[in-house]
């Protein structure tokens, strides 16, 4: 069984599990928090969010206990961006302490994400992070995070491909809405098919949530037998930094682990990464992991560091549709 957390949001928690915002960036997070505040939220932030040393916010020991804190007094937790050093803070969580809470964010963030839905069960929020809330307007696919987080238990919520992404960051040129959204969003397949499936949401930054196979806080099958016993699993991935032949050498890390038993899918966000390896391009290697673990394989999906994001929740039950370049993502809280 899975829990889902509360889904009206008032209070927002900012505190940084990974990386915290340095001094001369600080404007950046007094904008967002400002923003949030407009739109009727209460927003607390943490010691650690306005702190960066040495690739994290703050000592884990800091860092895990602050977000710990967090989990009273908030209907939500949204770190200011994800970072580099999150994986050493699982060691200092109490999970049994964890109560339902949305947790919301990506890049290393992710790792949390993942690391609390297979050890409580409850559900987290992969999507936008809360620096890139701070413009005074937001496009269609990353204002649907209020409306994923607003889902009651038991109700579902239906998602579309974007109409267009960003390909590079712009910061000389600031935009409204933060993105500069000037490419045509076309999801893709292997095979060019048409193609459905459906199951129980995993994932995450591939670069950082493979550390955890053979670990204490990533027992998939443990997860699966308590949480979800005999359904089947869709995975969503998202390529940061890896090349190629990185990429593949984690997934089949993951495969070893069993992460890919029952798994009737696996959607690839977009990549300013996947760098080729002798020839080795991410194309070829998807249409290998296709054939490897007969299963379909979507790409190019709204996910990860070129954005913007689906909001993809761990644990929940989701209809996944492809065709002609298009993505539905329909999720149910069940």
């Amino acid at each position: 069984m899975i829990r889902y957390p509360p889904a009206e949001i008032r209070n927002i928690g900012v505190t940084a599990p990974s990386s915290g915002v340095e001094e001369e960036l600080h404007t950046l997070l007094e904008q967002t928090v400002r923003r949030q505040q407009e739109k009727g939220f209460n927003v607390k932030v943490g010691k650690t969010a306005w702190t960066q040393k040495e690739a994290k916010s703050a000592p884990a020991e800091v860092r895990a206990s602050e977000l710990m804190d967090m989990f009273s007094g908030v209907d939500a937790i949204i770190p200011p961006w994800g970072g580099e050093l999150l994986i050493e803070i699982l060691e200092h969580l109490d999970f049994e302490r964890i109560n339902p809470k949305w947790i919301l964010g990506y890049s290393d963030t992710s790792l949390l994400l993942l690391a609390v839905t297979l050890n409580t069960g409850i559900a987290t929020a992969h999507g936008t992070n809360i620096i890139d809330l701070r413009g005074s307007e937001t496009d269609e696919t990353t204002a649907k995070w209020i409306d994923v987080l607003s889902t009651e238990s038991g109700e579902e919520v239906k998602q579309t491909s974007s109409e267009s992404y960003q390909k590079s960051w712009n910061h000389v040129n600031p935009s409204p809405m933060v993105f500069h959204l000037t490419e045509k969003t076309e999801w893709k397949t292997v095979s060019g098919n048409a193609v459905k499936f459906e199951g129980r949401l995993l994932g995450g930054c591939i670069d950082v949530i493979h550390h955890l196979a053979g670990t204490p806080f990533g027992n998939v099958k443990e997860f699966r037998q308590q949480h979800i016993p005999g359904e089947p699993v869709i995975w969503y991935l998202e390529n940061c930094e890896m090349s190629v032949a990185d990429l593949k050498r984690s997934l089949t890390q993951m495969k070893y682990a069993g992460w890919f038993e029952n798994c009737t899918g696996i959607l690839f966000g977009r990549s300013a990464a996947n760098h080729p390896t002798e020839g080795y391009t991410a194309e070829k290697m998807y249409r290998d992991l296709e054939n490897e673990l007969a299963i379909p394989v979507i790409y190019d999906v709204d996910c990860g560091h070129m954005p913007p994001q689906i909001i993809f929740v761990n644990g929940a039950f989701a209809e996944v549709e492809f065709q002609q370049g298009n993505g539905k993502v329909n999720q149910k809280f069940i």
